[in-house]
């Protein structure tokens, strides 16, 4: 979006959800603006996901905003989204951390995921 960004988020193993916030915010106008007095608005809205059926409806929403505001035709032509990636598994400009990228870091690091590791160690076994 040209004047705001929709992130969906887990929550920090160490500090708070605000000080990440506070952190990336930082981080990003340091990049784009030097020493700018402001980059941000000094709020952000925040909503608590407690199931998988709100994660898919917050998740359906930041892909399609991009359409509704008039920005492209479809969710997939939105290159800042992670649309692209969640539909077919290819890596886009927004990395997000998804049972395809978990694999591929694990595969680069030489070591499989648990669920491999067992499915396999299971087959010697048959």
């Amino acid at each position: 979006m040209p004047e705001h960004v929709h992130l969906l988020l887990s929550e920090p193993q160490r500090g708070t959800l605000a000080d990440a916030i506070k952190s990336l915010k930082q981080g990003v106008s340091r990049r784009l603006i030097g020493e700018a007095e402001h980059f941000w608005q000094k709020r952000y809205y925040d909503f608590n996901v407690h199931d998988h059926d709100q994660f898919l409806e917050k998740l359906r929403y930041i892909h399609r905003n991009p359409v509704k505001r008039g920005l492209c035709e479809s969710p997939e032509d939105w290159e800042w989204s992670s649309f692209r990636h969640y539909a077919t598994g290819l890596e886009g400009r927004v990395e997000i951390e998804s049972e395809w990228t978990a694999r591929k870091r694990e595969r680069a690091a030489g070591r499989l995921s648990p669920l491999v590791e067992l499915s396999h160690s299971s087959q010697k076994r048959a």
